[in-house]
């Protein structure tokens, strides 16, 4: 067997009741969430029973997710599944980086606090919504993108889809050029542009506030959004950088996979990232975990 990845889910994936079973069940994943119950009040509530509104929000969406991502690693890790590199889906890539021992667990939930205020306050300033555009290429998709003053290919996700933000006055005249070109677009379920200029100053001010904690390099390799490769460096740099430009997802698997990575298990909520890297790779192994009884049996089929 190459080596495992493990694999953390991004905003679009949350539901209420995240987490929940790993809370119930593992003893390390319960004091987390109670020390980010004293940081912020209200975050069990929102995590497990919070409605589909309320946690469409980004400030609240970002810290809930990053305790459900981090809840199913752990859980897992702990039944002897070790991975051997790790990747986030946007705000996935704070919990692999607070997993991957670049910062401490509740450290990376206040990053991942602040990361989902800054970007609502961009959200709130820049109206935008996001389509995920499939059938398409990428050529065609980023020429009609060209067509208009503020619609911007962002999210890479695998072959035949690619996931654009833009202006919300410009998106349905730009819905309508999709679907002339043979295409079909699905609203993502996000609170605004993100991975695009409409984050700029959310990400300048990210980046100074991810320089108040304290960070290191990651004890195993992070496949960063933003380059694709692990890792390396001003840890704070490619942080601030990934919230305003392109997720380079499809690329970032395939790095992996040349890597030696040939198994990967998604770690948070649903099985959004497990259906994209099937695309990608039709070889690999890959699951997905939300619950203990698909621990256990990664656990069992991994042989661990």
């Amino acid at each position: 067997m190459g080596k495992i990845a493990f694999v953390f889910s991004g905003q679009g994936a949350q539901k209420a009741g995240m987490g929940k079973a790993f809370y119930e069940a593992n003893e390390t994943v319960k004091v987390l969430f109670d020390g980010a119950e004293e940081i912020r009040k209200g975050t069990l509530k929102q995590c497990f029973e919070g409605t589909a509104e309320e946690l469409k929000e980004t400030q609240n969406t970002q810290p809930c997710l990053y305790l459900a991502d981090l809840a199913a690693a752990i859980a897992l890790s702990e039944t002897g599944v070790m991975p051997d590199g790790v990747a986030g889906f946007s705000l996935g890539e704070l919990p692999a980086l607070a997993f991957a021992g670049a910062c401490s667990h509740l450290d990376g939930f206040q990053l991942a606090m602040k990361r989902g205020e800054l970007m609502a306050k961009a959200a709130a300033e820049h109206p935008a919504s996001m389509l995920a555009v499939m059938k398409l290429d990428n050529t065609k998709v980023e020429a009609i993108c060209k067509q208009f003053k503020q619609v911007y290919p962002v999210n890479y996700n695998a072959p035949g889809q690619l996931v654009v933000a833009g202006a919300k006055e410009e998106m349905d005249a730009f819905s309508k050029a999709i679907r002339e070109a043979g295409g079909r677009g699905m609203p993502v379920a996000v609170g605004g542009g993100f991975h695009s200029p409409f984050m700029d100053e959310a990400a300048k001010e990210f980046g100074e506030a991810v320089t108040t904690f304290k960070l290191k390099q990651p004890e195993i390799a992070v496949y960063s959004n933003y380059t694709t490769k692990p890792y390396t460096g001003d840890v704070c740099f490619l942080m601030e950088h990934q919230i305003n430009h392109s997720l380079r997802w499809q690329e970032s698997i395939e790095r992996m996979a040349a890597d030696g990575f040939d198994t990967f298990v998604e770690v948070g909520v649903g099985d959004t990232l497990k259906k994209l890297i099937k695309r990608i790779l039709p070889e690999a192994k890959v699951y997905s975990v939300s619950n203990m009884e698909e621990v256990q049996k990664i656990k069992e089929e991994l042989g661990c």
